[in-house]
């Protein structure tokens, strides 16, 4: 009995052995495709065409002022009633996830820019706790804007009419350091935004590439 019994005690110890093994080369292999997928570098979907616009401070910003940084692009307007304050919440939570990094801007056009003035942007920064360093709202000429939006981020705007509001994309759009486009995400849906975050601290571990200031950097 004693024999038997050790004999047991052997082949559980095996058993568990082989066990944690398969586990370990199972985690292993994970590991290695999410590095595998991460590798994979975003794509490169447009350029941000240059503009010269004006913030919620009344300060000029320009695609140049924002080389260098990683930055979150969306389309809103303050009075909006429809998807606005749900994208700027959304904003509000990227904020959150970022406000450490120096590198990464997050920047709120407004396509209504005859109403939507510098103090009237600040004060809808202050509903969801904008931070300037971090969050920026810009407005300005709406041709300027509208053309931006349309030419160069590829998202749809459309001006008011009598029996229809301001209609505009909802997406958030992902612009690296040297001026491209690289990820569109739904800024109404978790998993979207989740995904958006994911995808800035990719950016972040990227390589310099032509354009980018830590590129000549020592």
């Amino acid at each position: 009995m004693v024999r038997s019994d050790g004999r047991g005690r052997r082949r559980r110890t095996v058993e568990l052995s082989v066990r944690a093994a398969c586990a370990a080369v199972a985690l292993l292999l994970i590991a290695a495709g999410c590095n595998s997928r991460d590798a994979a570098p975003l794509p490169v979907i447009a350029e941000v065409p240059d503009f010269s616009l004006v913030n919620e401070l009344g300060r000029p910003i320009t695609r140049g002022d924002l080389r260098g940084r990683i930055w979150v692009a969306d389309f809103i307007f303050t009075h909006c009633a429809g998807p606005c304050p749900r994208m700027s919440a959304q904003m509000e939570r990227i904020q959150a996830g970022v406000r450490s990094y120096d590198d990464v801007r997050l920047v709120s056009f407004s396509v209504d820019p005859e109403r939507d003035s510098p103090p009237v942007l600040r004060e809808y920064g202050a509903r969801y706790h904008a931070l300037p360093a971090t969050w920026t709202f810009v407005t300005g000429d709406r041709r300027t804007i509208h053309r931006l939006a349309i030419d160069g981020f590829k998202l749809s705007v459309e001006d008011e009419t009598a029996s229809s509001p301001i209609l505009h994309s909802t997406r958030f759009m992902l612009v690296d350091r040297v001026g491209r486009i690289r990820g569109a995400y739904d800024g109404e849906d978790e998993p979207s935004v989740r995904k958006l975050l994911a995808d800035i601290e990719r950016l972040r571990r990227e390589a310099p590439v032509a354009g980018d200031p830590r590129a000549g950097a020592s």
